[in-house]
């Protein structure tokens, strides 16, 4: 899809990890903007399709502010450390000209999403994850033969990338042949319940989306990163997840539920890791709580968790 008939415009806002690339607009007169943070292996792009659902469904997302994290997309890497990469989503919305924000992520996205939420309570009104990359993550980047037992599935994605990055350039040339041949589309399958619905231009992007050392770092961060930030949370938080997502875990429910003050889980029946774009008319209806979150006021929401 084109980013036109969004209303969205490309941007590159200097941070300090580096330029950011992002997709604004849809701008409402809100001083809340609607943050959108992809996965790993995908770019601002992976949400299109729920963009365009929200308007067909009359719930349309506005003040949105989708961005190529470091490492993928437009935006160049290195993969920065957590902490430095929420400071720098915050300064990319600030540019844009908003003091408050929604932040809304899928797989990486999602932690990414709940970091900014944690270093700026006051400025995050809600978050919304689909899919998170949570406990049962951590547990494959730090203990790979667990992780093989629990995650089997992501543990197959890690090697697959360390055989992409250890091919250097010849990596892109064989992905290019794969979609070629629509293999990719074959081997993609474990993302989603229904790939035979799933249009072939998503697992086509994959060719170009698939970044193995920006995947590996974020892998190599993740090993260090302290789940126990996202209490200072003072938000509500919304999870979407397919049922028959193979990458994250069963068990990372409760681990949301120990960590969260207002934390809402919902599983899609007939989604795998990507159910905004298997579903995502039911993806933007499950985060209705996210984007409704900006209509009470902040003083009264902070006085109301305290």
């Amino acid at each position: 899809m084109d980013a036109t008939p969004l209303a969205l415009r490309r941007v590159v806002v200097p941070t300090g990890v580096g330029p950011i690339v992002a997709h604004a607009g849809r701008a409402s007169g809100s001083p809340v903007a609607t943050v959108l943070l992809h996965g790993a292996a995908g770019s601002w792009r992976t949400w299109e399709p729920m963009i365009a659902a929200s308007d067909e469904i009359h719930l349309p997302l506005s003040d949105i502010v989708a961005l190529d994290l470091p490492g993928w997309g437009e935006s160049p890497g290195p993969v920065p450390d957590p902490a430095d990469l929420a400071v720098a989503v915050a300064a990319v919305v600030r540019a844009l000209g908003y003091p408050r924000w929604r932040a809304v992520g899928h797989s990486l996205g999602g932690v990414v999403a709940l970091d900014v939420a944690a270093r700026f309570p006051r400025e995050t009104v809600g978050v919304g994850v689909v899919s998170p990359s949570g406990a049962g993550a951590r547990v494959v980047t730090r203990s790979p033969l667990r992780g093989a037992v629990r995650l089997p599935w992501l543990t197959g994605m890690v090697v697959a990338m360390r055989v992409l990055r250890a091919l250097g350039p010849l990596s892109r040339p064989l992905l290019g042949l794969l979609r070629r041949t629509g293999a990719l589309r074959t081997l993609a399958r474990p993302l989603f319940r229904h790939p035979e619905r799933v249009d072939r231009s998503v697992t086509d992007a994959l060719a170009t989306e698939i970044r193995p050392a920006a995947f590996l770092a974020a892998v190599r961060l993740s090993r260090t990163h302290d789940d126990g930030v996202w209490r200072r949370i003072a938000c509500p938080v919304r999870v979407v997840r397919g049922v028959h997502d193979v990458f994250v875990s069963s068990r990372d429910t409760r681990v949301w539920a120990r960590l969260l003050r207002d934390v809402d889980d919902r599983a899609l029946d007939d989604s795998g890791h990507f159910a905004h774009v298997e579903q995502p008319v039911e993806t933007v209806r499950a985060l209705r709580d996210v984007w409704a979150a900006a209509r009470a006021p902040l003083a009264r929401r902070s006085g109301m968790r305290a």
